[in-house]
């Protein structure tokens, strides 16, 4: 039988500490899920969600503008995933920062990145912020193990309301719904003390068109908490994790140096309009809900006319002496009465036309000061087609996407510093990761000793390095216009096959670069051996 553990004094004391300020930041979050709920309903193209419905047979329109600016803008940026290029502060660490940029992208690869950054690019967009967290899985790489960045829903993460920045924040909670099974099976020796939590369900996502039975449920807390060491002069940052009423673990007692050695919060926060007070931010639904709304507004009273008009009433006086039920039946030719005055047609006036042109330009106005435009999308008058034109055209509109792409660049930046941090410090094993070296690729193996260099004095002292951000995917015209460019350079003779297909970007490039080796390789051994034979 599994012995159980009883929980010290200090872990009711931390655990008191850790509910206490939970219970504070989730009161200072709640608004700001609603906030996020709405957003997501707007973007979903719910519009009428939280407004009563008053007359079943009321019309609801709905034109979903935001929906396609956000997944426009978004496309956008999923044309510049971002790609780390890794460079040394001195010439003579050139191989090691080769091999560190290798091992970056082997994690991204293992950790499939472009799908984390597509969830990033939607809570940025929707929501106002995005949250990526860094760490390391011992359970990447075939069990070698590997750094990794993650996306982090904004619905299940808590930084301190008080401060701007949230490395400065008094904690950092990451909470999940787990099933109290998953909770037992992981920490069995606290499974017979768990209890419900005051907090549980409620505080987490969750999808509204399942209807999942959350009563076997337990509320995870994450419970990061960073603290300065005065005579040190060092941050350091431990974890607890916490469900139940009960704290199942704690890195303070396994690190007491702290969780990692760079001392900060494992979480990279972008927002996209910052607001005044808070690390958080405001997407582009609390920008453009209100157009929004008016133009569904619009379009309802449109409808309503319409329904109306297609209704037209007809008022017959007593004095008439027409039978109003025989008049309802419209296969009758012949109708008998006394008084055709006493009959008259009652229309539904129809609306002025400005309030057509009006509910067109409110959209209008959306795409356009979104940024979402038809220039962006590559549409334009008069026939535009050559790829030079087009990527004008697109470069010239698509400056707010262009901006977002470098917020979100600058946080992958720090996001990429976090994880090289990471390695240095977690990696166990040597991995074998691939590099190019003069268009070949070559095996070379990575320790985390590379990381490090002997000083005078026996000191061992970290390597830096500079990091640069470049788009990972280009886009179709734009690539299209670097590989007409480079065609004409070789049509005139100014660079030879190599050089053209280095400067070019089409899939399959490494092996065309690889099989121009060889034949340059060949040729000259071809040309030694004529060489001799003439000798």
């Amino acid at each position: 039988m599994q012995q159980t553990i009883t929980q010290s004094e200090p872990q009711r004391a931390l655990l008191a500490r850790a509910l206490a300020l939970f219970g504070e930041f989730r009161s200072a979050y709640l608004p700001e899920w609603r906030r996020l709920e709405n957003c997501e309903q707007m973007y979903r193209g719910n519009h009428w969600h939280d407004i009563p419905l008053t007359d079943p047979g009321e019309p609801r329109p709905v034109t979903p503008v935001i929906q396609s600016t956000i997944e426009n803008i978004g496309a956008d940026l999923m044309d510049r995933i971002p790609d780390p290029v890794i460079a040394p502060e001195s010439a003579r660490d050139t191989d090691v920062a080769r091999v560190v940029e290798a091992v970056i992208r082997q994690n991204h690869d293992a950790a499939c990145y472009p799908r984390e950054y597509r969830s990033v690019v939607h809570d940025l967009l929707v929501g106002g912020y995005a949250v990526q967290e860094i760490g390391y899985d011992t359970e990447e790489n075939g069990g070698l193990g590997g750094a990794f960045i993650r996306h982090v829903d904004v619905r299940n993460i808590l930084f301190d309301p008080l401060c701007t920045d949230l490395q400065e924040g008094r904690a950092v909670f990451k909470i999940k719904l787990c099933t109290r099974q998953w909770i037992e099976e992981r920490f069995p020796q606290h499974a017979p003390f768990l209890t419900d939590d005051a907090f549980r369900a409620s505080d987490t996502a969750e999808d509204p068109l399942l209807a999942a039975d959350r009563k076997n449920t337990l509320l995870l807390i994450e419970y990061w908490r960073r603290e300065y060491d005065a005579a040190e002069g060092l941050h350091r940052v431990h974890m607890a994790l916490i469900a139940g009423n009960r704290v199942l673990s704690d890195s303070r007692e396994i690190k007491p140096e702290g969780y990692y050695a760079h001392g900060r919060y494992p979480f990279v926060l972008t927002a996209l309009f910052p607001r005044r007070g808070s690390c958080l931010g405001l997407g582009i639904v609390d920008m453009f809900e209100t157009q929004q709304r008016y133009a569904d507004k619009l379009d309802q009273i449109v409808l309503k006319n319409a329904l109306m008009a297609s209704h037209n009433k007809l008022l017959v006086t007593e004095a008439s002496g027409f039978d109003t039920e025989d008049l309802r039946d419209w296969a009758k030719e012949v109708h008998r009465g006394e008084s055709l005055s006493g009959v008259t047609w009652f229309s539904t006036p129809p609306l002025p036309p400005y309030i057509i042109s009006y509910i067109g330009s409110l959209r209008e106005n959306i795409k356009q000061d979104s940024g979402a435009n038809d220039f962006s999308r590559g549409i334009g008058n008069g026939g535009i087609t050559a790829a030079s034109a087009i990527e004008a055209m697109q470069e010239m509109s698509n400056k707010r996407s262009r901006m977002i792409s470098r917020q979100l660049h600058e946080s992958f930046r720090d996001a990429v510093r976090l994880e090289i941090e990471v390695e240095r410090e977690f990696n166990y094993f040597a991995r074998t990761v691939n590099v190019v070296v003069d268009g070949e690729l070559v095996e070379r193996s990575f320790e985390s000793a590379m990381l490090e260099r002997e000083a005078p004095g026996g000191v061992r002292v970290p390597l830096e390095f500079y990091i640069r951000v470049r788009a990972q995917q280009e886009m179709k015209y734009s690539a299209s216009s670097q590989n007409e460019l480079a065609l004409k350079m070789l049509q005139a003779g100014i660079v030879n096959p190599r050089q053209a297909a280095e400067l070019m970007v089409f899939e399959g490039r490494e092996q065309v670069l690889k099989e121009l080796n060889e034949q340059q390789d060949q040729q000259q051994k071809q040309g030694g051996n004529n060489e001799e034979q003439l000798d």
